[in-house]
């Protein structure tokens, strides 16, 4: 299996630009951003007016000069030459105003802006997350036991987080971007055309480098996301494995590969890091350029001019462009860093969508058998299946296994005991062959039926970090409701399906019975506490067929005769699969099958298969024995 969690394979799944996908779930909230974007337009044009008002000041009332400016041709400000002291004063009193309204308007669109554009990309990474994760738990087991957890909390977590960011920010940004330079430009133009050639002549340069900068970073970044998900996958299995690099002392061999791959990930970085530093550099360099070029032609011109009308700029206007240049390129500088968090953007955007576009293998079919009912009559016809590309690990494998009978399974381990019993509930889909359930294909059975009336205990069950209680509800979707709103009548059921799993008597030995936090994956529990609760679990949602997948291999002798003494019971109107490590665990089943390299060798009750001499024969001599030297040790 690969180190990054084999998730550089679903950038494939991708069809056109993902940023473009990502957009698209912006359309459940054009409103609010229409409004947003519209108050972030008027945010930096507000932005743009003390300047003008500065320039008026200088040149209306400093210098007397008579040129009517922006604010007297937009009927703001009156014409004509600012003469004595009233006149001044009134002058002024307009600029007050213009200037107190501008900076209203602007605190007003500002939080108007960033609080509706802020909000609606939380609400965005909500649905992307939302819709990755569903997706993400109906993909087929195939595709879990070939990608690693790490790589999957990697785009439910960074990836999304990132493209969060990315409209948050980068938006907001491209937004920026438009308006300054957009109203910069119309505001020189007007005032001086020559001028503002000049000082507009690094934007399309600045542009056309942002596009190539673009294009030779995408896959240096695409390089760094892949070492962050092998990093995260690395993470993610060592602090799960903490109990076996304890075991073996393994620390520094551990830390030698995180180091490693840590390392790896910080050359990588930096080397991006240089180059970005190196563009931005540049990009600075070339407004400071600008900057020299108009200070010199607008200062010699505003010097040597003889005449006023002749000059390129008045002082107000000369001021006016120094004081536009700075706004002008902030934003301007600023596309470079967009590109930087475009491309990242760009990259865990592939791997989401690409998630997404991935179709789960296991579906639903057209016109689902949803029946309310399931009897548990189980056919396997000449099934062959194997895993992937990989061999057949079940070949022509054919079993009738009648509704309410119990069938024990006996083998060595891989001789496919798990895999056969893992295509009734359809985890997987057979090569070839079928498996019915009550005479029907269970692929044209709806998931959710089927699956409502098959329940699974594994050798290793999986418990949630949370209470006994919560564990066992969760085996029935109203129990649990009645659970989380507190109900005592779901609690009871709780308790009746932990008495059946013989696990009611250690929970109430608990320090807080069954509302005891049992920590992530129930490491407060003991490896024979955990099953029993799993037990119960699925004796909570009342399964037409239930498997055991030698659910009793880790307790005690004692505990195992009281379990399966229960399940004895339990099993009494279910149609029950048994895999057993111990034999004495199915020897009263009603069948017995032997499995050895994916094929049935043997089959029939216990009796029967102890008098034919074969592979069972052999195989409770051999555990007889096994005994026999454990109890005299």
């Amino acid at each position: 299996m690969a180190d990054d969690g084999g998730f550089e394979g679903v950038r494939e799944n991708v069809d056109g630009n993902p940023i473009l996908k990502l957009v698209g779930y912006a359309k459940p909230y054009w409103l609010r951003l229409s409004v947003g974007v519209l108050a972030a337009f008027l945010t930096r044009f507000a932005r743009l007016v003390p300047p003008i008002i500065v320039a008026a000041a200088i040149d209306r009332v400093i210098l007397n000069s008579g040129e009517p400016g922006l604010l007297t041709a937009a009927g703001l400000l009156p014409a004509g030459a600012i003469t004595g002291e009233a006149a001044k004063l009134a002058f002024l009193r307009r600029l007050v105003v213009i200037a107190a309204v501008a900076y209203l308007v602007r605190s007003a669109t500002r939080f108007a802006s960033r609080y509706l554009l802020q909000s609606s990309a939380q609400k965005i990474q909500r649905d992307l997350r939302n819709d990755t994760y569903d997706h993400l738990q109906h993909l087929s087991m195939d595709f879990f036991a070939n990608h690693q957890t790490g790589g999957m909390m990697s785009i439910l977590n960074s990836d999304i987080n990132r493209l969060e960011s990315f409209l948050n920010t980068e938006f907001r940004q491209v937004i920026r971007v438009v308006a300054t330079v957009g109203g910069i430009a119309a505001v020189l133009t007007w005032y001086s055309p020559t001028l503002a050639l000049i000082a507009l002549a690094p934007v399309p340069i600045i542009g056309l480098a942002s596009a190539l900068f673009l294009q030779w970073i995408e896959p240096r970044y695409r390089g760094i996301r892949r070492t962050v998900s092998r990093l995260n996958t690395r993470l993610e299995n060592n602090l799960s494995g903490v109990p076996v690099i304890k075991a073996f002392d393994r620390y520094d061999y551990e830390n030698g590969r995180v180091t490693e791959q840590s390392q790896t990930y910080h050359d990588e970085k930096v080397a991006a890091l240089r180059i970005r530093r190196a563009f931005f550099a540049t990009l600075r360099l070339l407004t400071g350029v600008v900057f020299v070029v108009i200070l010199y032609v607008a200062g010699t011109d505003f010097i040597t001019a003889a005449d006023s009308n002749r000059m390129l700029a008045g002082g107000g206007v000369f001021a006016l462009f120094f004081l536009y240049l700075r706004r002008l390129y902030s934003p301007m500088r600023r596309v470079g860093k967009s590109a930087n968090k475009y491309q990242l953007a760009k990259s865990s955007a592939e791997r989401v969508f690409g998630l997404l576009g991935r179709d789960p293998a296991i579906t639903d079919p057209e016109e689902p058998d949803t029946p309310e009912d399931i009897d548990g009559a189980v056919d396997f016809e000449d099934v062959t299946f194997g895993y992937g590309d990989g061999e057949p690990v079940l070949e022509n494998v054919s079993l009738a296994v009648p509704a309410g009978a119990t069938v024990g399974l006996a083998g060595a381990t891989g001789a496919g005991k798990s895999t056969l019993l893992k295509l009734v509930p359809r985890f997987h889909d057979v090569n070839s062959g079928a498996v019915r359930v009550d005479g029907v294909d269970v692929r044209e059975y709806g998931l959710q039926s089927l699956r409502d009336d098959i329940a699974v205990v594994e050798q290793n069950p999986y418990l949630f970090s949370g209470t006994v209680a919560e564990n066992i509800a969760y085996g029935d979707r109203d129990v649990l409701d009645g659970e989380a709103a507190g109900e005592e009548g779901a609690r009871e059921r709780v308790r009746e399906a932990a008495r059946s799993a013989q696990a009611h008597e250690f929970v109430g030995d608990l320090p807080d019975g069954y509302d005891t936090e049992i920590g992530e994956r129930g490491i407060k529990l003991s490896g024979g506490q955990r099953q029993r609760v799993a037990i119960a679990r699925a004796l909570l949602n009342d399964p037409a067929v239930i498997i055991f997948d030698e659910a009793t291999s880790d307790v005690d002798t004692e505990t195992e005769r009281a379990i399966q003494a229960s399940i004895e019971r339990l099993v009494e109107d279910r149609t029950a699969f048994v895999i057993a490590h111990r034999l004495s665990t199915i020897q009263d089943a009603d069948t017995i099958v032997v499995m050895e390299d994916g094929g049935i060798v043997e089959r029939g009750s216990h009796d029967e298969l102890l008098g034919a001499g074969g592979e069972y024969a052999d195989l409770w001599a051999a555990q007889a024995d096994e005994q026999a030297v454990s109890a005299d040790d």
